[in-house]
């Protein structure tokens, strides 16, 4: 019988390394995988992992040489000491960069032998780190899901309201001009490097947001761009009239809210914005317009904390129509034909990228053929409220 041989790690960004390690631990035994939670990475590291835990499960899972692999179930350096006792290995393997007393200890504790590997890559292939890969640039964009413009005091000064964003990672290199706040992000790279800081990320939010529009901006970028980006999970940003910056900003974590997100977002790429094309020209801003559109938000983010997506699909809509009644140049006549295209199977949907260059974004109960998916940023709080 093969001996159970036993590795842990957090296995994010998962590249050669990685598996010149399970190939070199697997000529042991049978190989089980304990991968690190996402709880446990954010505590342990003050950042979430790029890749969600079940992304890095599926992918070690799918590994020929892994016999099984799961999400260890405990939290700090032995996250995994539930699932080892329970595994009662044979053989615990480690690098020389993860080798800690308390392993060790656990294993002459458990009569485990205990195995120090060098890292080593694959012949022919180059050395590799999740550390080093982490140069590639992690800043997050974002998606309005309801109520943009109340972010702009002359829309909010006929009538006050929330803007409801989500935080998306990047696993999408999204097109310029395309409603994911791209010229802001781009200021968050000028302003931090390639990935957020640590801190406040309300605070945060609010120095992006001066940077992205210092003394003497004409035409100022909406603050809903910069916190969604740096505000994880699901936004909702309340405007008073007239005002630049939120009274309150809600942001929501529930992983069965974001999942529903997730699960239920389909993005169809929409063709490049004409040239010279005016967004804000022939717009009807008025209190009925703005009010509509302020209804429609506070509906989404009631639908969205119910988790009711035929709700949540309708306030979706009806806050892109309030937004087009107010601003008729955010689609032109091609974007109305391909919404009818996706009417019948959707619950509901809108574009970003005024006037082209974005994504006609539907909320369905099913999969959309050809569409792009997303993955919202997490962060380990159930529910923040910050007066700001």
């Amino acid at each position: 019988m093969a001996k159970k041989v036993f590795v842990s790690g957090i296995f994010d960004l998962l590249h050669s390394g990685h598996i010149a390690f399970f190939e070199e631990a697997a000529t042991y035994g049978d190989l089980y995988v304990s991968i690190g939670s996402d709880k446990t990475v954010y505590e342990l590291k003050n950042r979430p992992p790029v890749n969600p835990e079940q992304e890095r499960l599926y992918m070690v899972r799918s590994i020929s040489c892994v016999k099984d692999a799961f999400i260890a179930s405990g939290s700090g350096l032995l996250d995994f000491e539930k699932e080892f006792r329970e595994l009662r290995p044979d053989l615990m393997i480690v690098t020389e960069d993860s080798n800690i007393p308390a392993k060790r200890a656990l294993c002459e504790e458990c009569g485990v032998e205990y195995l120090i590997l060098k890292r080593e890559p694959h012949k022919n292939l180059p050395a590799r780190s999740s550390t080093a890969l982490r140069s590639v640039c992690c800043i997050p964009y974002r998606i309005d899901i309801a109520g943009g413009w109340l972010d702009q005091p002359y829309v909010s000064k006929h009538y006050p309201g929330p803007v409801i964003t989500v935080s998306i990672e990047p696993t999408i290199e999204f097109n310029e001009r395309s409603g994911m706040a791209t010229s802001t992000r781009r200021s968050a790279i000028e302003l931090w490097g390639t990935r957020l800081p640590a801190g406040d990320p309300f605070k945060l939010a609010k120095i992006l947001f001066c940077y992205d529009n210092p003394p003497g901006t004409k035409i100022v970028s909406g603050s809903q761009d910069a916190i969604g980006i740096v505000c994880p999970g699901l936004n909702k940003s309340d405007y008073a009239c007239g005002e630049y910056w939120p009274s309150q900003i809600h942001s929501v974590q529930d992983e069965s809210i974001l999942q529903m997100i997730e699960q239920s977002l389909y993005l169809i790429p929409l063709g490049s914005r004409e040239a010279g094309y005016d967004v804000l020209s022939n717009t009807h801003i008025d209190r009925d317009g703005a009010k509509a559109l302020a209804t429609a938000a506070e509906d989404c983010w009631d639908a969205l904390l119910a988790k009711d997506l035929v709700k949540f699909g309708d306030a979706f809509r009806r806050s892109f129509e309030a937004q087009i009644c107010m601003f008729p140049n955010m689609v032109t006549n091609t974007m109305r034909q391909l919404i009818e295209v996706y009417r019948g199977e959707a619950l509901g949907w809108k574009v970003s990228g005024a006037g082209g260059g974005g994504y006609l974004i539907l909320v369905a109960d099913h999969p959309i053929e050809n569409a792009m998916k997303v993955v919202v940023r997490r962060k380990d709080h159930e529910l923040q409220q910050a007066p700001v």
